[in-house]
């Protein structure tokens, strides 16, 4: 049967998709967040020290990702994206001082392969085809193991699961990676003109979402922090002191140790990865596409936005105690030689995301649980839950389907 009411706990992105979900299927939401905004990793906010915004994190979507691009569209959203027309990704070698631009055809049959201007530089075709079959390696292979050493893993592989995963290639799921070349790659360029928002994750996802939803008749709790879900026969029947009824359900749609906190017994991803940003107040050359990647740097990606500069450190764990100045001036160094910038330091800020994502591990994707629980009013959401993808926004907004339609089936 589906529920009359359901209460979404949480509002990043997959309690967003959720909430989306069912108020288009006309059930009434409550959305419940214990921050003093929604968005979760996924937001923006306006930076004291710097006087402008920044987003929490940096984010770039491929045209594959349908589930993100299905989410922009029932919020009216896909406006306030930007990026090239066609699959461009600059990127330069910092111990080399190389530059190329890595130009898919937009066409399933790859034949930008064979054309030295369009692919990377000393790369050999055939190193390409294991990354092809990555989504059918065993369980416990790990990326690094899947793969062949040489350009084409040092210059494209070895980035593209480190941005995808959030975890280090020796660590990594070779699996997961499949999933997100399959989705992406495997299908050609069409599948991977790159995007991101104009303003700010904020603009782009959570703003225009919560509009759809208030303006549909859904209620928004900022500030609704959930301490407690009270289980009987099986089902949940109370959030706090608040008792629901019979026809009343529940998406929980929290971190996964926040989740295990309030579902004692339930088995969730343990070990996590930070994402480390640091943005400068600069202007700069956006280039063709708006962002580089680097290669050999302590930052994978820099993203130019109108005033800002930021770049991207993922698999992070290993620089969270590096003080921030010290951090700021390291990847400072590999900014002003990728955009050929003047040498003194802009001013800057560090946003450390200490427990960014699950690590994308074997063992780690052995513990994501699926949407169905135990509990017959609940269901769980997340970038962290078995969506078949890492940690990211096209997962999260997966989930948030899932769960809904859990309900909406009856």
């Amino acid at each position: 049967m589906t529920p009359s009411h359901v209460h979404v706990i949480g509002a990043g992105m997959a309690g967003l998709a959720a909430a989306l979900s069912l108020v288009e299927a006309g059930v009434g939401v409550t959305l419940h967040e214990a921050g003093p905004q929604a968005g979760g990793r996924c937001r923006s906010y306006f930076d004291r020290a710097l006087g402008c915004r920044i987003d929490n994190g940096n984010h770039l979507l491929l045209s594959g990702n349908r589930a993100t691009f299905a989410f922009l569209d029932q919020i009216g959203a896909r406006d306030t994206l930007t990026g090239p027309a066609t699959p461009v990704f600059p990127f330069m070698d910092l111990a080399t001082g190389e530059r190329w631009t890595l130009r898919p055809n937009m066409g399933s049959a790859p034949w930008w392969m064979l054309v030295p201007s369009r692919r990377v530089p000393g790369m050999r075709v055939l190193d390409a085809l294991p990354a092809l079959f990555l989504h059918r390696a065993k369980p416990q292979t790990t990326v690094a193991q899947a793969l062949r050493p040489g350009a084409l893993y040092r210059r494209l592989l070895e980035p593209l699961a480190i941005a995808a995963l959030n975890t280090l290639p020796e660590d990594g799921s070779a699996r997961l990676l499949g999933a997100v070349v399959q989705e992406t790659l495997a299908l050609g360029g069409a599948a991977c003109i790159p995007a991101f928002p104009k303003e700010g994750l904020s603009e782009s996802f959570v703003d225009p979402a919560i509009d759809w939803l208030v303006r549909r008749g859904a209620e928004v709790l900022l500030g609704s922090r959930v301490a407690n879900l009270r289980t009987e026969a099986g089902r949940i029947v109370a959030i706090d002191d608040t008792p629901l009824g019979p026809t009343e359900a529940v998406v929980l749609a929290v971190p996964a140790p926040v989740a295990t906190s309030l579902l004692p017994g339930l088995t969730a991803p343990d070990r996590f990865e930070a994402i480390l940003n640091v943005h400068y107040k600069v202007t700069a050359d956006p280039g063709e596409a708006g962002f580089i990647g680097l290669v050999g740097g302590v930052a994978e990606w820099v993203f130019v936005k109108p005033g800002i500069v930021s770049t991207t450190i993922s698999a992070g764990n290993r620089l969270l105690d590096t003080p921030s100045d010290a951090l700021g001036q390291q990847v400072w160094a590999d900014v002003r030689r990728a955009l050929n910038l003047p040498h003194p330091i802009p001013e800057f800020r560090v946003v450390k995301e200490k427990r960014a994502t699950f690590a994308a591990t074997p063992e780690q994707e052995a513990r994501r649980p699926g949407a169905r629980t135990s509990w017959m009013n609940v269901a769980l959401a997340g970038d962290w839950t078995a969506t078949g993808l890492p940690a990211t926004i096209e997962g999260a907004i997966r989930s948030g389907r899932a769960a809904s339609a859990l309900f909406l089936k009856g």
